[in-house]
């Protein structure tokens, strides 16, 4: 899994960061879909919930960095849905966006060297956990509360941080390529 999640970031680096000038992330290529700032946003968002507030126990990275991104005034929701808020998007600062993303890898890989296969096992109180410590209403946000909660850790990595944050870095290539900066 710790080469996974390493994968998963070297291709949010390498491929899209690096790639699409970051003047350039609120863009929606050929006018509609997700923009990078959000596609960004979001997978790292989730990942968030995924490693520091589900599993580990602690309030997410987010809201340590919400006032550098622009977004301390906004939805404690910001950017988790799939469906991008352009209001959101707008307002994210890209540099505290890549500080953000930064923080949320490192966090996921300092956790991963360190925990051991029993504990992938277990079943932490996700809903509770993003309750409390993010946040996050059930009523607005069922659909996250119903996926996860009662899910294992394993499971938490596997899909919200691997699994997810590959689509998303598929998503993000396809808008940096339609944009014309495919590198081929």
């Amino acid at each position: 899994m710790l080469n996974d999640v390493a994968s998963v970031r070297a291709k949010v680096f390498d491929a899209v960061i690096a790639r699409v000038p970051s003047e350039r992330w609120t863009e929606q290529a050929d006018g509609g879909g997700s923009s990078i700032a959000h596609v960004l946003l979001h997978l790292a968002r989730h990942q968030d919930l995924a490693i520091t507030t589900a599993i580990r126990n602690r309030p997410p990275l987010y809201l340590q960095h919400s006032a550098a991104l622009g977004l301390s005034d906004g939805p404690d929701w910001a950017a988790l849905p799939e469906r991008e808020d352009p209001q959101v998007s707008a307002a994210v600062d890209a540099d505290a966006l890549v500080q953000y993303v930064e923080a949320v890898f490192a966090t996921t890989a300092t956790w991963l060297t360190r925990v051991g296969s029993m504990a992938l096992d277990t079943i932490p109180a996700t809903s509770r956990r993003l309750v409390n410590l993010a946040g996050l209403p059930v009523d607005r946000l069922d659909w996250l509360h119903r996926m996860w909660d009662g899910q294992p850790v394993w499971w938490l990595v596997q899909w919200p941080v691997i699994g997810h944050g590959n689509a998303h870095v598929g998503e993000a290539i396809s808008v940096r390529n339609r944009m014309g900066l495919s590198p081929f």
